[in-house]
């Protein structure tokens, strides 16, 4: 089972994926994640992806669909996969449906988790990432208590992009670029639209039930 998570930034993806990945045994591939993990190498295509990133604008479809092949070819043994934040447009989509076709994969359901644009800009502020095991928190709603985060304090990062003008301008991108992809699968009926305003256990029991439901 393959699962893909959409939603505008600030809209709980990370941590839902995250959710999921633990108590169903998926592996998620966050192209944010791939995105940090190249800029950390500091090569010339890392830095490239920085200017782009820190000016709210997306890396191209090329750069993009590299590194999701890249993970797919080395997907270890897991019950699924978790896409969050891929694909960003229609290009994407009809490219990600060959490469899934290439690997012997498809998409169960996808999953959209619904906030408004104040919202998300007040939750994105508030965002915290820790860079020793992955994790996302938010200093208003989802603090990393220690039942939740064993690591060191000093790991809980803000993301360099978590600024409300590059915020906007990637909550605009997503609307126009993302939103047309939410009909593309809709009309293949695997869509699942979720209230993304309620509280994050209210919404992952909502996606638990999805999961569970299309697992029987």
């Amino acid at each position: 089972m393959n699962i893909v998570i959409f939603g505008p930034p600030g809209a709980g993806k990370g941590t839902q994926g995250d959710n999921i990945a633990e108590e169903f045994n998926f592996f998620k591939i966050s192209t944010g994640d791939l995105l940090r993990n190249e800029i950390n190498t500091a090569t010339d295509l890392g830095k490239k992806i920085k200017t782009l990133i820190d000016k709210g604008k997306f890396v191209d479809d090329y750069t993009i669909n590299t590194l999701i092949e890249k993970s797919l070819s080395q997907k270890k043994k897991y019950k699924g996969l978790i896409f969050d934040g891929y694909p960003r447009n229609i290009t994407q989509t009809k490219i990600f449906d060959g490469v899934l076709k290439k690997y012997d994969q498809g998409i169960s359901c996808v999953l959209s988790l619904n906030v408004d644009k104040d919202s998300a800009i007040k939750r994105i502020l508030g965002r915290q990432t820790c860079t020793e095991c992955g994790l996302t928190f938010n200093k208003f709603s989802n603090t990393p208590k220690k039942e939740k985060h064993n690591c060191d304090p000093k790991y809980l990062e803000t993301r360099s992009d978590d600024k409300e003008d590059v915020v906007k301008n990637r909550f605009m991108t997503y609307e126009k670029e993302t939103l047309p992809v939410l009909d593309y699968y809709k009309n293949q009926k695997i869509l699942y639209e979720i209230d993304g305003m309620s509280e994050i256990a209210s919404i992952y029991k909502e996606i638990r039930a999805i999961i569970q439901s299309l697992d029987t």
